[in-house]
């Protein structure tokens, strides 16, 4: 059998690369016969909307856990939901990055409190926090709530404070909250997610 250099080349190449896959563990067969278990199979699946813009993209979330009482759920996985109207399954990077942003170590988890004057923060329980939130409300809504305009027409505003709501808030989230809002007498309210 006459082989030619070129021939030659090919055949040594393809003898020192089909060794090395093996040596390196890609044996066809092994491969073949293990059987892995899809990682989703035993997450919860649950329906959210993305934190960041006002797009409000549609996402799908997996957990895993137990689900007994006070144990927590590990987020494993987030992609995009393909049944959303507005994002179709699809996501922009920031979006796709949301695993990564959940399990972030800078993430911000509990409430913290900067005193007036002081460059430090402290952590301070929920409790805590809405109290000193309710109290701040009510000391502004007393000092600039108006009952009557000029005219002596009763219009009952609040015009020193305003909402935005969430962008991982649907419409009637937002509906909810803007009717939570517009009972104290606040007038700017507006809703960052367009769904």
């Amino acid at each position: 059998m006459q082989v030619t250099r070129r021939q030659f080349f090919k055949i040594c190449a393809a003898g020192v690369g089909s060794s090395s896959l093996v040596a390196l563990g890609f044996a066809p067969g092994e491969a073949l016969a293990e059987v892995r278990e899809f990682k989703l199979a035993r997450a919860s699946e649950t329906r959210s909307t993305c934190p960041y813009c006002s797009v409000a993209c549609g996402l799908l979330v997996y957990g895993v856990g137990d689900k007994a009482k006070n144990a927590k759920t590990s987020i494993i996985h987030i992609e995009g939901d393909p049944d959303n109207p507005v994002n179709r399954g699809t996501l922009c990077p920031k979006g796709a990055g949301l695993l990564d942003f959940v399990h972030s170590e800078s993430r911000l988890r509990f409430p913290e409190y900067r005193a007036a004057g002081s460059n430090e923060w402290q952590r301070i329980s929920w409790d805590d926090a809405f109290t000193r939130i309710a109290k701040h409300m009510k000391a502004d809504r007393d000092a600039n709530f108006v009952a009557k305009n000029d005219k002596g027409e009763t219009v009952n505003r609040w015009l020193t404070a305003g909402m935005l709501a969430s962008s991982a808030a649907s419409n009637e989230t937002g509906m909810i909250s803007a009717k939570f809002v517009r009972s104290l007498g606040i007038v700017s309210v507006d809703t960052q997610a367009r769904i």
